[in-house]
């Protein structure tokens, strides 16, 4: 979870929504992605949606079901339909988003066998995200 806040901190420095992911399998981190939404003009390209490009790449297929996704806020349903498509294996995510989260849905949006640990670092997680709007609204 450190490393997806760093990924985090370098989307509050392009100026992006400070969320990170770090996908991992087998004991090493295969891809790493922030929100890059503004950079690319794209509402897709989420921390997730990035991370999920570059593991399928790196593990050359579209299955990640051997795989950790480590992200700093909660999934949106966008990438929790994403992450279930992928059959990721397990989704770990610190600071909940209680407007926009995937948690708010049930049935849940994720593939039935996806583990799902919630709560890590979510302290931290959630004080990015927190003090980047709180610079927005000065």
């Amino acid at each position: 979870m450190r490393e997806a806040l760093r990924e985090a901190q370098a989307a509050a420095e392009e100026d992006e929504v400070p969320v990170g992911a770090v996908i991992v399998c087998r004991g090493r981190i295969i891809a790493k992605g922030h929100n890059m939404t503004e950079r690319l003009n794209d509402p897709t390209a989420h921390a997730e949606m990035i991370a999920v490009t570059a593991a399928t790449e790196a593990m050359g297929g579209k299955y990640l079901n051997e795989c950790t996704l480590y992200v700093t806020v909660e999934p949106c349903p966008m990438c929790a339909g994403a992450l279930a498509w992928a059959q990721i294996g397990k989704v770990v995510y610190g600071a909940i988003d209680p407007k926009r989260g995937f948690s708010l849905f049930s049935p849940s949006l994720l593939h039935p066998k996806t583990e799902v640990i919630a709560g890590v670092l979510a302290e931290e997680c959630g004080a990015i995200v927190t003090d980047f709007f709180r610079g927005k609204r000065k």
